[in-house]
């Protein structure tokens, strides 16, 4: 096991197991430079976790995992996209969306327009945006945990 040190966004400066890093071999809408990421999580919570690029300290996001909010959501994965990150089985598959903390907490949002989807065996990602119009990228979040204020 190899350990590599980056410096994080919320973090400081952290030693991560290499192997852990995630590859978007395509980077992210708006950050096509940025290809290797790794999962973070936060301190005190089981529902959000930090996408921190390694390269770049300052390009991290806040992410969860949509059905612990929206359970009926749902959309397909294309054959392209199953290809290039290797998908092989519904158990390969990770799905995460960006999250917009906002004070106060029950006006944040959760892009569901654009999930990540991550072959979690694979370390590979990409974010796809969904071809339909069921979702938007700011579904509000607060409300649905019971959060007030």
């Amino acid at each position: 096991m190899v350990n590599v040190k980056i410096l994080t966004k919320y973090f400081g400066e952290m030693e991560i197991e290499e192997d852990k890093i995630i590859n978007f071999p395509s980077g992210l809408p708006g950050f096509i430079e940025e290809t290797s990421f790794i999962l973070l999580e936060l301190p005190g919570s089981p529902v959000f976790q930090i996408l921190q690029s390694i390269h770049n300290r300052d390009i991290a996001f806040v992410v969860a995992n949509p059905y612990h909010f929206y359970e009926d959501y749902s959309f397909d994965l294309d054959d392209h996209l199953l290809t290039s990150l290797e998908i092989n089985t519904e158990e390969d598959v990770m799905v995460l969306s960006i999250v917009t903390l906002k004070d106060p907490f029950s006006t944040s949002t959760i892009n569901l327009k654009a999930p990540i989807i991550i072959n979690h065996m694979k370390k590979r990602g990409k974010q796809y945006i969904l071809n339909i119009d069921d979702y938007s990228i700011r579904e509000p979040i607060g409300k649905l945990v019971g959060v007030e204020g």
